[in-house]
Order: C-alpha cells, then structure tokens, then sequence
C-alpha cells in the first residue's frame, strides 16, 4: 500500500484520483487551475472545461474506471505519479482491463495542478486489449 505523499498538494491529487467519480466532475476547480493543461496519447486540452470533458468522456466509455497510485515523486512544484488505471469497456465482453502509466504535475503557487500530462502506451495498454484491434496488433508486435 503507498504511503499517504506528505506534501499536502499531492496527497489531495492522490485521494482525489483514486476516488474520482462522476459527482466530482464540477469541483475540479480546486484541483486544476481554470487555464490548466492535460495532454495524454488522446488528449491535448487547456481550461477546466475541457479537462471536465476528458474525464466525463472517461465516465462515459468506461465501466467502473479507477485510478491506483503506486509510486509518488516530488521535487519542488512538481511530481511525478505512477498508477494502475482499472477498468471494463462498455461496447465489448470481457473482464477488468489495467493500464499502467504515469503523469507529470506542475502546480501553480496556489496549490492546484496547472500542467497535467499523463504518460502510458496506448498500442501495449490499449489497443492490444481491443478484441479485433487487439489480435493485430499483437501480430504486429
């Protein structure tokens, strides 16, 4: 089990982002700052109300998903987290799927999260779990 982060921003991120919800798409503001960035293999977004759009996209194609922290860096204003993302697809059969990735947060001097970018690949963590997609994909491989 990871040890609770002692700097008080990462702690609140980390609680936060292994009980997200549905319900707390409209408190993000005091998480992120209103012209944060999020970037991912998918995404490239700037503002709360695109980064409330990643993750109700998220609610929206996925089963049950959750995030498990596993590793916490910190240095300054900065972190580095390592994470298992859990979840079911929607639109096809089958068990629980994991991603593992990780993000880089930037906070701003308030305490909030200002630049967000998440790093995990997307052939090996995803594609390769698709039923058809999957199968060539590990052809590929």
């Amino acid at each position: 089990m990871l040890k609770p982060p002692v700097d008080p921003r990462v702690r609140r991120v980390v609680e936060r982002f292994e009980s997200i919800s549905p319900a707390d798409l409209d408190r993000l503001d005091d998480l992120y700052t209103p012209d944060a960035r999020f970037k991912d293999p998918f995404n490239d977004v700037q503002g709360l109300l695109a980064i409330r759009g990643v993750f109700a996209h998220m609610f929206v194609a996925l089963d049950n998903p959750r995030f498990v922290v596993r590793e916490v860096l910190v240095d300054g204003d900065g972190c580095f987290l390592t994470w298992d993302f859990l979840f079911r697809f929607r639109r096809f059969a089958g068990g629980e799927q994991t991603v593992h990735g990780g993000s880089h947060l930037r906070f701003a001097a308030d305490g909030r999260i200002e630049m967000h970018r998440d790093y995990w690949d997307a052939a090996e963590e995803l594609y390769e779990k698709l039923p058809a997609v999957g199968a060539l994909m590990r052809w590929l491989k």
